[in-house]
């Protein structure tokens, strides 16, 4: 349900989340108990927004507010509370399409950015069980199915162009959370930006030969380009191993509010990214060489899953329900027609694997010399060795944003990144 539009924003403390939640008849009764006996934790540990845990005699949920500012940074980079809307909007959808797969929505207060969902348990954040070493047996049909259903059935391919364009209106407003994305991703790593950092001093080289690599400069540029001008479909826009929340038999996608209609390969790229980045930081998590092998070999197989069932699940839907506005099957009548809109089929998922490819590369990068790290590199205590496992990184991110058209398989991204497991970089300093 949706709360009242009415009365003004204010930041929701323990005392006040009581208070609030003591008011949602329904709420209450799924906490179950005295408000008063309701334990209250506040865990947010991302860059934007408030998340509480909320545990009653009954049961639990998760409550999250938006700030009206970027957590990370402070009051200094204010931020739309209407990202909170795009993404009860994002969860809606996704619960549609992808039953099973996003947290359920209990209640939303579009006025205080407030969205109270379902407890996620014993879920732990994928980022973490990475880091740990924890192999998923489910992950890969369930980001799959996640990936393959959410892109499909908000594209041209499954709707009318009628359809497509209010859908595009519905989410157009958030560009504020695109202009992060925009600036962070595909702009400031590559100048001097005073967010940026990285492990210094034993990237500053590298960190400056990215700032006059024109090559790339021009690479990133394009993608940028495809990221503002290719409302493909509904993307989640921040789909990485951090708003990923798993157990061994289930997962969940979370945080969906840089949610838009952009280029599928952007959410692709992500998730492929993010494992990339586990697989080369696992040697910076090793206690005796060798130790971590079966994961790191795990991970690389997760990776060419990946794609691999995500190319055959997007593909079936095609098949099945390809009843939009592009490709209409009344083009490719008999066998000939059929024959050739296969063809074609896959075509466009070799060109969706090529952005999926370049927008991989731009989110490694972005993790070791942008704003925002991952915990896959900065948990490794010793400065140097993170700096070798992340410079690994950089050299496979480059040619695959660079040399894009080398990469004609997964198998060509895995091959590459083995190959540099342990390659020795020259690190400054």
């Amino acid at each position: 349900m949706t709360g009242d539009r009415a009365g003004d924003y204010r930041i929701l403390h323990e005392a006040d989340s009581r208070d609030y939640l003591a008011g949602l008849p329904d709420i209450a009764a799924l906490l179950g108990g005295e408000p008063a006996s309701w334990a209250i934790t506040e865990v947010g540990d991302g860059n934007l927004n408030l998340v509480f845990i909320v545990k009653g005699a009954r049961g639990g949920i998760a409550v999250k507010q938006a700030l009206p500012y970027v957590r990370l940074v402070g009051e200094s980079w204010p931020l739309p509370l209407s990202r909170a809307h795009y993404e009860y909007l994002a969860l809606s959808r996704q619960a549609q399409l992808a039953p099973g797969l996003v947290p359920a929505v209990l209640h939303h207060n579009e006025a205080l950015a407030l969205t109270v969902m379902e407890l996620l348990e014993p879920h732990i954040i994928m980022r973490k069980g990475l880091v740990a070493a924890t192999r998923y047996p489910r992950f890969v049909d369930d980001i799959t199915t996640f990936m393959a259903r959410t892109l499909f059935f908000t594209s041209d391919l499954a709707l009318s162009a009628a359809e497509k364009k209010e859908a595009i209106a519905a989410f157009a407003g958030n560009h504020a959370l695109c202009k992060i994305t925009e600036d962070l991703i595909f702009t400031d790593p590559y100048r001097i930006a005073e967010q940026n950092r990285w492990t210094a001093p034993y990237l500053d080289g590298l960190a400056a030969r990215l700032r006059e690599d024109l090559e790339l400069h021009v690479a990133i540029s394009r993608l940028k380009l495809k990221f503002m001008a290719g409302p493909e479909a509904l993307i989640h826009g921040d789909l990485h191993t951090g708003s990923i929340m798993v157990t061994d038999s289930q997962t969940r996608v979370i945080d969906p509010e840089f949610a838009f209609y952009g280029p599928m390969g952007f959410d692709v790229g992500a998730v492929l990214a993010n494992l990339l980045m586990a697989y080369f930081a696992s040697a910076g998590h090793e206690r005796a060489p060798g130790e971590r092998a079966a994961f790191e070999a795990w991970v690389l197989e997760t990776v060419e899953q990946v794609w691999t069932e995500f190319t055959r699940k997007f593909l079936d839907l095609w098949r099945a329900g390809g009843t939009g506005d592009a490709y209409p099957v009344s083009l490719f009548a008999g066998e000939q027609g059929a024959a050739r809109l296969e063809a074609e089929r896959q075509s466009y998922m070799q060109r969706l694997f090529a952005d999926a490819v370049g927008f991989a590369a731009a989110k490694i990068i972005r993790r070791i010399f942008g704003l925002a790290h991952n915990i896959d590199f900065e948990l490794i205590e010793d400065p140097r060795t993170r700096a070798v496992s992340e410079a690994r990184a950089v050299r496979l991110a480059r040619a695959m944003m660079v040399e894009t058209a080398s990469f004609r398989t997964i198998a060509d991204v895995t091959n590459a990144a083995r190959k540099l497991r342990d390659w020795m970089p020259e690190l400054s300093g």
